[in-house]
């Protein structure tokens, strides 16, 4: 049974001295890091301090000494960054954060800014 695939014509193989080789060059990807963003929690007059500290705690692994200096500073100049994340990481900690307030019944809102 004869096959039917056309026959692949072979090319004449380079010289021995070198000559008409082409040597290509790698030529280097650069890649550069993922963007960084910012979330920013915002103060208002009606969410509990306490409440605040909860979350820097459960959602940005905060000590209490750090979770208290940033919540201080949230109080005394209308927002505070609690961390810095990559665009994906940044968006879920927003919505975790907006989430935990939402059902506490705090109006905390929480923001994320590029860095």
């Amino acid at each position: 049974m004869a096959s039917n695939t056309p026959e692949i014509p072979k090319s004449p193989n380079p010289p021995a001295d070198g000559q008409g080789a082409a040597v290509e060059e790698r030529q280097q990807q650069r890649v550069e890091p993922p963007r960084a963003y910012q979330v920013v929690m915002l103060n208002d007059d009606y969410t509990p301090m306490e409440f605040v500290v909860m979350v820097l705690q459960e959602h940005f692994h905060h000590g209490i000494d750090a979770a208290t200096l940033i919540m201080l500073k949230i109080h005394h100049e209308g927002r505070a960054v609690c961390g810095v994340y990559t665009r994906d990481v940044a968006a879920t900690k927003v919505e975790l954060v907006l989430a935990a307030a939402r059902r506490a019944a705090h109006p905390l809102q929480c923001i994320m800014e590029v860095a």
